[in-house]
């Protein structure tokens, strides 16, 4: 590997540029791209998925972007011993996404988890070639999410999976994949996988195409603790198939400070700033125009105002929730669908790069 580049992250304000710009042709030209997006099936999905991911989905969706949604379920060994619930959480993934107004039967959105789909999984053995143990060792999403997980002994697929990213993202050869900042460090490994194979057994046609980050808008939501990033490990969320009743517990329960005029100030006052924050989503206000309205109020009638919006908001696709879950040959059609449709795509490109490395029989 001496003689290849060296990996470079580069700066986040130029990234930020060029996903401005790649918005921009986004949405006057939608057909020309190809998405790549996807969830580890660790549980169900919860309010800070809606807001902060699923959401975007759906508008690249309804702007006709065509779509790969990858249920990752062969990474949730990496980090977890448990994997009893893990078809029962691919199914309930898809009910959510299908929930929240994503139509996976139109010929351009396809949901499938990765385990089968053998093909996209054998692109795992020429891309390790082509990275070092070095830049391994030195991705900080992996030295952050090792730190996380609190495993004394990490397995090689934990060491190992931003290489199966890079096979998720290239076996249909996506160009666009929705990231946080924090995800940079995997697409750019993603990048450099696609850019060294070309260069070493395509150079006069290559086959992937380099993968662009378009960079989230959406606000960090914290958790119901008011300290933290929503997350189902943390205890601290509202699922999407939480009725309303058990919301409006959650919600009761949620931490405030002890001031009662209540100001938006996510500096000084993350808990109450968050809350606000969630009502502003739900309802598309200003947070600073509720907090005024609130005013001396204090929290009571700031958890009342967001369990009502946050209910009102979220009680048609709790319905569509309900109604999936009645009909799970359906549910399990689409992912069937999802399957064949991402296995074909895979084939053609397994061919392919069977046929540059001169593997063909």
């Amino acid at each position: 590997m001496a003689e290849q580049e060296q990996m470079s992250y580069g700066t986040f304000e130029a990234t930020l540029e060029r996903s401005k710009k790649l918005e921009q042709d986004l949405q006057q030209n939608p057909a020309k791209y190809k998405v790549l997006t996807g969830d580890r099936p660790t549980g169900r999905l919860h309010i800070g998925h809606l807001f902060g991911s699923i959401q975007n989905r759906v508008r690249l969706h309804k702007m006709g972007v065509p779509t790969f949604i990858v249920i990752a379920d062969y990474q949730v060994l990496t980090d977890r011993d448990t994997f009893e619930n893990i078809a029962d959480n691919i199914q309930q993934l898809t009910i959510d996404y299908l929930a929240a107004g994503m139509d996976l039967t139109d010929g351009k959105t396809f949901v499938f988890p990765h385990s089968h789909v053998p093909e996209l999984n054998q692109l795992l053995l020429p891309f390790l070639t082509l990275v070092t143990n070095a830049e391994l060792d030195r991705n900080p999403t992996v030295k952050e999410e090792i730190l996380a997980s609190g495993q004394k002994r990490i397995n090689a697929g934990m060491y190992t999976y931003p290489v199966h990213q890079a096979a998720d993202i290239l076996f249909c050869k996506g160009t666009v994949v929705p990231v946080g900042k924090d995800q940079l460090p995997h697409l750019e490994l993603t990048r450099t996988i696609a850019r060294r194979f070309n260069d070493r057994f395509a150079k006069n046609k290559p086959v992937f195409p380099e993968p662009q980050p378009l960079l989230s808008q959406a606000p960090i939501i914290l958790g119901l603790d008011g300290s933290q990033k929503m997350s189902k490990s943390r205890n601290n969320t509202i699922m999407l198939s939480t009725d309303e009743d058990e919301t409006a517990q959650l919600i009761k329960k949620a931490k405030t400070d002890s001031e009662r005029t209540i100001t938006y100030d996510p500096d000084n006052r993350p808990e109450v700033a968050n809350l606000l924050l969630l009502i502003s989503l739900a309802t598309g206000r200003k947070p600073e125009e509720i907090a005024a309205e609130i005013g001396d109020a204090g929290s009571g009638l700031l958890k009342k105002v967001l369990t009502e919006s946050l209910n009102e908001y979220l009680r048609p696709l709790r319905a569509r929730r309900k109604e999936l879950e009645q009909n799970m040959d359906y549910v399990r059609d689409v992912l069937r669908s999802g399957v064949a449709a991402a296995r074909a795509e895979a084939v053609q490109t397994l061919e392919e790069v069977r046929e540059v490395m001169n593997m063909t029989i």
